[in-house]
């Protein structure tokens, strides 16, 4: 297989744990094959799979077993970044080598390089090191408190062929027409966020051409067809679909307002923590979050469920694909409360 253009629909997969914490690779492989079968490349090792409470050890494994049972049916994005260049050199190195024609970096979290630095003391560097492996900058300052200025960006670009797309979590929609302004017809822009993916899409101004997505851990194959129907320009039959999947784009993160100890506090359940607390109620591979990472509480748990129950009110057929592969009862499943405790 050979990838011409980032397009369709990437699934930012979850690192599903076993009730010892460890890495639970049976769950992984299941995971990988449904993904897969419904049409989705995927992209191990993110913010998604919990990337920063992954040894370097499982990140290998992880994106080694995803490599292998990828090969020949979709395209894999390793993700290899970390705030240490040698690191990521170490992560990506590894990635390369089991055969992942691609490696996801992200912006450098905490110590907070300059813009100028991200491309010169980073993406150069990898680039450069791997100029037969594409990477894909992960843009995504909420949770960095650092980007990649879309100059720069531009610059990697036009130096390095490898360079020719990006994950765009910004959430500022100006920022990526600037992107397709300055980077061209031949880069591809990829939504980094599940409720942006439409309009970034449409809007002739960017025209993304797909979306590494969260909410595709459980419904790859209606993500993927939105994205597909957009692509073609049959805008209403996808628009159609995006008002089926709306509430689960709207859930991945979730914030809710908790009373304790005698005070009320805004509390803010940012992914996985929502994708994980559905898969775990569906019944798919999933297991606990690494801590600091717990569990959502009460109220946080009914608004996923509750955005899951009304999908599967409007259309049956968009759970379908879970129902038959992973043999479970969607509907027993969405109202027995006991697997939502």
């Amino acid at each position: 297989m050979k990838l011409e253009k980032f397009e369709g629909c990437w699934t930012a997969m979850v690192t599903p744990f076993n009730r010892k914490g460890e890495v639970d690779i049976e769950g992984l492989e299941k995971n990988i094959q449904f993904l897969i079968g419904n049409g989705s490349n995927l992209v191990p090792t993110g913010t998604t799979g919990e990337s920063p409470t992954l040894d370097w050890r499982e990140h290998d494994r992880v994106i080694t077993k995803t490599v292998k049972l990828a090969k020949g049916r979709a395209f894999v994005i390793a993700g290899t970044g970390s705030n240490s260049t040698d690191e990521a050199m170490r992560g990506s190195k590894h990635a390369v080598e089991v055969g992942a024609p691609g490696v996801l970096l992200v912006d450098c979290y905490y110590n907070g390089p300059s813009s100028l630095e991200l491309r010169t003391q980073y993406y150069e560097v990898i680039a450069k090191a791997f100029r037969k492996t594409f990477v894909v900058p992960y843009v995504i300052p909420g949770r960095t408190g650092t980007k990649l200025e879309v100059e720069d960006l531009a610059i990697l670009h036009r130096k390095y062929r490898n360079v020719r797309s990006v994950k765009e979590a910004t959430g500022d929609l100006e920022r990526m027409a600037k992107t397709r302004a300055l980077c061209g017809e031949d880069f591809d822009i990829l939504s980094g966020d599940d409720d942006k993916t439409f309009d970034m899409m449409t809007r002739n101004d960017i025209r993304a051409s797909g979306v590494i997505s969260v909410m595709s851990n459980i419904v790859p194959g209606p993500i993927n067809e939105m994205v597909r129907l957009i692509l073609k320009g049959e805008m209403e039959k996808a628009n159609r679909l995006k008002g089926v999947l709306d509430p689960l784009f709207k859930v991945v993160t979730v914030n809710t307002m908790e009373s304790y100890e005698g005070f009320d506090v805004p509390c803010k359940f940012r992914n996985p923590l929502a994708i994980k607390t559905m898969m775990k109620g569906l019944g798919l591979p999933s297991g606990p979050c690494r801590p600091p990472l717990g569990k959502m509480t009460p109220k946080g748990v009914e608004v996923v469920r509750n955005a899951l129950k009304e999908v599967y009110e409007k259309d049956k057929e968009v759970l379908r694909p879970i129902q038959e592969f992973y043999k479970i009862n969607i509907e027993e499943r969405l109202s027995n409360d006991r697997y939502w405790k």
